[in-house]
């Protein structure tokens, strides 16, 4: 059982912003430039909302928290409220797949990169982009 009202959880979650996250996309701009990546654009109008745009080789980029969209790296499963949780990750990770299919019809390749691979293997997670706008 959660600890809060549904009214205090909502206020609390709506809290938790998308954009700006250290962990996360300010550290994926780190390693763009620490590997020489360029062309990249935030706040990019295409479907799904992706983290990162590369408009020259048609790429986009979406940086994924673990917790959030249900990476089994580490044990991210929720102890409490278990049924919410795994309710809200289950629609997280159908639309994924839905803005993955989207786009992919209008011709852009998508990457995902997990919150773990940027801590932990920075490299792929720069060799991904790389490869996928053939700038090896």
């Amino acid at each position: 059982m959660d600890v809060f009202s549904k009214e205090k959880r909502s206020k609390v979650m709506r809290a938790v912003k998308s954009n700006k996250n250290k962990s996360t996309e300010l550290k994926l701009i780190e390693i763009f430039r620490q590997y020489g990546i360029e062309g990249w654009r935030r706040n990019y109008k295409v479907f799904g909302k992706p983290d990162f745009v590369f408009h020259k080789y048609k790429i986009t980029v979406f940086v994924d928290g673990c917790f959030w969209h249900g990476h089994d790296c580490r044990n991210t499963k929720s102890a409490s409220n278990k049924d919410y949780w795994d309710k809200k990750i289950d629609r997280n990770i159908k639309r994924d797949k839905k803005v993955n299919s989207h786009l992919a019809n209008l011709g852009w390749k998508v990457i995902r990169i997990w919150e773990c691979e940027i801590k932990k293997k920075p490299l792929d997670a720069a060799n991904k982009i790389k490869k996928a706008a053939n700038i090896f």
